[in-house]
């Protein structure tokens, strides 16, 4: 447990820090109106908020940083509510206001609107990635080098892909094939579909057939793409404008993540009530161990039914990020409720 010099002594460190991208040192703070402490004071409890984990000195500097267990401090226990001025409430009510007649102008707008206000990368999950399951697929053969992937989900959507098949797979292997996934894969979320597909059924596939490779190849082109296209992004760039990613090896796995939409939808998976913070080393995958994501979901008729999301560095603008988020959420809500409620 923190003393109450430890948390504004920590407070003060990651609003520091959060604002200068430099490593914060003890005269700095002791500067500071709201401190009151010397800095010979200030240098010894960061001294002991490092042995206790919540501080980092990197290389020999003088100053600290926050560590994830630092940052994860804050946000739960010091945060203060961001005010948006009124130049970002105008922005949110021109969105709210406007009158859109598909769903997915709503949140490609929103992405948008959301970049303009923080400066990070957003990321929004439209409805429909979460609300469509799969109720049946079939493998129709065209001739001996194509088929027809048809996947029809539980709303009746039908989705048709034309795919390239393998040398030396037959119509008996397809049905075999096709029997499997309807067998495994009936109501699992479009989304989920590769994920379950290399989890769940390529070890099973591997037990029946020689052309195990050839058959996951196939059943890769059905499923790719059906479970991206209600994913959006604005500022997919921005995280190159953060002090500690100029370095261009530290940013490119960013990159290349926020190419592979089917990968944040794992990485972020269902949306849940309420508003998730995920900082630097709590994230599981590597690329953005040095970043923080920050999603709240947004609902339709009271269930929810998509998100909106903020990747940025772990010295992100938790306030304001937060505040945004929960304003967008809300209004998403209520518009989304308002227009395609039936």
């Amino acid at each position: 447990m923190l003393s109450d010099r430890q948390r504004l002594i920590l407070n003060a460190i990651v609003d520091n820090y959060i604002h200068s991208a430099e490593p914060v040192g003890s005269r700095t703070i002791s500067k500071r109106e709201d401190i009151g402490y010397s800095s010979a004071t200030i240098r010894n409890e960061m001294s002991d908020l490092e042995e206790l984990g919540y501080l980092e000195q990197p290389h020999t500097s003088a100053g600290r940083v926050p560590s994830t267990k630092g940052y994860r401090f804050y946000v739960d226990n010091l945060i203060q509510p961001h005010l948006l001025n009124e130049q970002d409430l105008v922005k949110l009510k021109q969105l709210f206001a406007e009158r859109i007649l598909h769903a997915e102008q709503v949140v490609e707008y929103t992405a948008q609107i959301l970049t303009q206000l923080t400066n990070y990368t957003a990321i929004v999950m439209g409805p429909e990635v979460f609300d469509h399951r799969l109720r049946n697929v079939q493998i129709v053969p065209l001739n001996e080098t194509q088929a027809v992937a048809i996947i029809v989900t539980h709303t009746g959507r039908v989705e048709n892909k034309l795919i390239d098949l393998p040398d030396g797979i037959g119509t008996s292997e397809i049905e075999r094939l096709v029997n499997l996934l309807n067998h495994r894969l009936t109501d699992v979320p479009l989304w989920q579909l590769r994920q379950r597909l290399y989890q769940e059924i390529s070890g099973e596939m591997r037990r029946h057939t020689e052309q195990y490779e050839e058959m996951l190849q196939l059943l890769d082109q059905s499923f790719h793409q059906e479970e991206t296209d209600r994913v959006y992004l604005s500022g997919a760039t921005k995280i190159m404008n953060q002090p500690e990613f100029r370095d261009v090896d530290k940013v490119k796995d960013i990159l290349e993540l926020l190419e592979q939409h089917d990968q944040l939808l794992h990485m972020l998976g269902m949306p849940a009530n309420g508003l998730t913070v995920r900082i630097g080393q709590e994230n599981q995958l590597d690329a953005i161990k040095q970043c923080s994501i920050i999603t709240a979901s947004y609902s339709l008729g009271g269930k929810p039914v998509g998100m909106v999301g903020i990747l940025g560095p772990t010295r992100m603008e938790y306030s304001r990020v937060i505040t945004v988020l929960n304003h967008l959420a809300e209004g998403l809500s209520r518009m989304l409720t308002s227009q395609f409620e039936k």
